[in-house]
């Protein structure tokens, strides 16, 4: 199946821009539309931030990030390339925004894939605590507010987030959305992004 064929173009969902890429696409039903993307999108947010979490849990007392970036990066690329063509593949509330902002979604979809990302991610949550014994689970909580000692280090830590948060969308944007610089590496790309970013953070 061609991506001309497919029922969205490569990780993008719904444009409201009407463009020539969407008019020999089929008529999509309101499920297709609507309800089968953020159903995607909890089912995607839910194995990635499962992983994350459990790999996190795993890596208590253990120096160093190598298992939690790596987790996280298979994870969502592996996510992004299985759920990419249904719902774009974004599993995370920054990534929606951002492809919504450069025309890559509707502004009907951005508040039921954020919402459906929380739900996944409460969902992963409470499925990493239902597979670890208490004890793991009591020592990893919190894992990443241990990275702020004080409360000199909020201002450095936010400009990092932000910088790491730029990075990752602005792959997704050229490397997913973007018509011109779109890639079928993208979800390759993304999940080596999140690696990149936990190991730097």
């Amino acid at each position: 199946m061609t991506s001309a064929e497919s029922k969205s173009e490569l990780f993008t969902v719904a444009t409201g821009d009407g463009g020539d890429a969407h008019q020999n696409q089929p008529k999509l039903s309101f499920y297709e539309h609507y309800i089968q993307p953020c159903l995607a999108e909890v089912l995607g947010s839910t194995l990635f931030m499962f992983v994350g979490c459990v790999s996190v849990m795993g890596n208590v007392g253990i120096n160093g990030s190598i298992q939690p970036a790596l987790a996280h990066g298979l994870a969502l690329a592996i996510a992004i390339a299985i759920f990419g063509e249904i719902s774009g593949g974004h599993f995370n509330p920054a990534v929606s925004l951002c492809v919504y902002l450069i025309g890559g979604m509707e502004l009907m979809l951005l508040v039921p894939y954020v919402l459906s990302q929380m739900l996944g991610g409460v969902i992963a949550a409470s499925l990493a605590k239902a597979v670890t014994t208490d004890e793991a689970f009591g020592n990893a909580t919190g894992a990443a507010f241990g990275a702020v000692q004080s409360s000199n280090g909020i201002g450095s830590a936010t400009m990092a987030e932000m910088i790491m948060t730029l990075f990752l969308t602005m792959v997704v944007s050229m490397g997913a959305v973007n018509i011109r610089t779109r890639s079928h590496l993208a979800p390759f790309c993304i999940g080596l992004t999140v690696t990149a970013n936990i190991l730097a953070g």
